[in-house]
């Protein structure tokens, strides 16, 4: 109840426009063609930001150097200054009490952001650790 809870007040107070800026840019990047795969990255980290309590990043089985190379151009391009403004944002967010658990949550997607190939959102259980 907590998780719903602390989700549906991360999506109204700015969980949802972060969403609509990835997925934005995940359309782009598939318009694109040549960058599709950062484009389906986009649309993986735009589902995440809606909904991030109760989630996390998994590697992903099977990624290999085709990844590895995708997040180094992803990284120089666009992943650091992402992860920067994740990073940014949460700790402004952490400056009361009641925004600490939307800035960690911020700052949660900070791996995300600056190295999204090769890994996949993973629902958490609180008795196995996480479930694909």
């Amino acid at each position: 109840m907590l998780r719903f809870l602390l989700n549906v007040i991360w999506l109204v107070f700015g969980g949802f426009w972060l969403a609509v800026g990835y997925a934005v840019a995940g359309l782009v990047c598939c318009v694109l063609i040549v960058t599709i795969p950062f484009g389906i990255a986009a649309f993986r980290n735009a589902n995440f930001c809606l909904w991030p309590f109760g989630r996390t990043l998994v590697k992903r089985g099977g990624a290999g150097i085709g990844s590895a190379l995708g997040n180094v151009l992803w990284l120089v391009l666009a992943g650091w200054w992402l992860a920067l403004l994740h990073v940014v944002t949460g700790v402004v967010q952490c400056v009361t009490i009641v925004g600490i658990p939307l800035g960690l949550a911020n700052i949660k997607m900070f791996r995300v952001a600056l190295w999204p190939l090769g890994r996949e959102v993973a629902w958490i259980d609180d008795r196995l650790g996480f479930t694909r």
